[in-house]
């Protein structure tokens, strides 16, 4: 039987280097095994190749799938550790291209589900300082909360605020939230307090979610059996009265609307004369 060398390999294991003698005249070699595992073995043992890893195939289960060296995504198998997960797959040690080792289980390894330590989710931090996103320019580096990680910004209005670094990257932030409310308002066209483009969607006869009735101001006083009108402007309900059908509650209502109209009118008129 010839010499053996270091590098020699049989199945899982490789020959690192020969480390004593036996009395059989047989020399004893330090084998690393594929999963990381250590065994010492002669050089007998090795050439006859009757052992073949450092025993961690044995923690193999029958039937079970050998996932040694099999790479998922950014983790490659190293060997089971003979243990199940509490759904009772059984838990591989596993070892991630950033270096970390971790349990996975059998099923989310084949399954694709599991592809890394957990590193594929975590976005990896970049420098904001002095950029511009909207009205927002990141003045320093604020920490990492929830995975998140979250930079300082001062606002074009003077606020100061935090906000996700993805939600800058992806363009759904671009101010302290004054935007948002300026745009709020010019939706609305705030008018003395009053917002005329719910007063027309009311016109135009668009109810409102929470009506059971089918028509706006009007609803059931379920104690009285009576069906009540009545009407809100500029932050004041009026009452317009209870009938004992839903036609009449409606004409009560309608007519309650002529304020609206009166309001309406009054801002044309005021936009005409100011040449808008």
């Amino acid at each position: 039987m010839g010499a053996l060398q270091t590098g020699y390999r049989v199945g899982r294991l490789t020959a690192e280097e020969p480390t004593a003698r036996r009395k059989s005249g047989y020399v004893v070699w330090k084998c690393r095994c594929d999963c990381g595992g250590v065994i010492y073995l002669d050089t007998r043992s090795l050439k006859r190749g009757t052992v073949r890893d450092c025993g961690c195939l044995a923690k193999v289960r029958p039937g079970q799938k050998d996932l040694s060296g099999r790479r998922f995504g950014k983790l490659t198998a190293i060997k089971p550790t003979g243990e199940r997960s509490a759904r009772g797959s059984t838990l591989w040690q596993c070892r991630c291209d950033c270096g970390k080792e971790i349990l996975a289980e059998a099923g989310q390894l084949i399954s694709g589900n599991r592809k890394s330590c957990g590193c594929l989710s975590r976005p990896l931090r970049t420098d904001l300082t002095g950029k511009r996103f909207g009205k927002l320019t990141v003045t320093g580096y604020a920490g990492k909360k929830a995975g998140m990680h979250r930079w300082k910004c001062l606002c074009d209005c003077g606020r100061e605020t935090v906000v996700g670094q993805s939600l800058l990257k992806a363009g759904k932030t671009k101010s302290c939230g004054c935007l948002q409310a300026a745009i709020y308002r010019d939706n609305l066209k705030l008018m003395d307090g009053t917002s005329v483009t719910a007063l027309l969607a009311a016109k135009g006869g668009r109810v409102i979610k929470s009506n059971k009735s089918g028509y706006n101001g009007v609803y059931l006083d379920k104690k009285r059996g009576l069906w009540v009108a009545q009407i809100t402007f500029q932050g004041k309900t009026r009452y317009l009265g209870a009938y004992s059908n839903l036609e009449q509650a409606v004409q009560a209502r309608k007519q309650g609307e002529e304020i609206y109209d009166a309001f309406l009118e009054r801002i044309a008129a005021e936009g005409r004369d100011s040449g808008h």
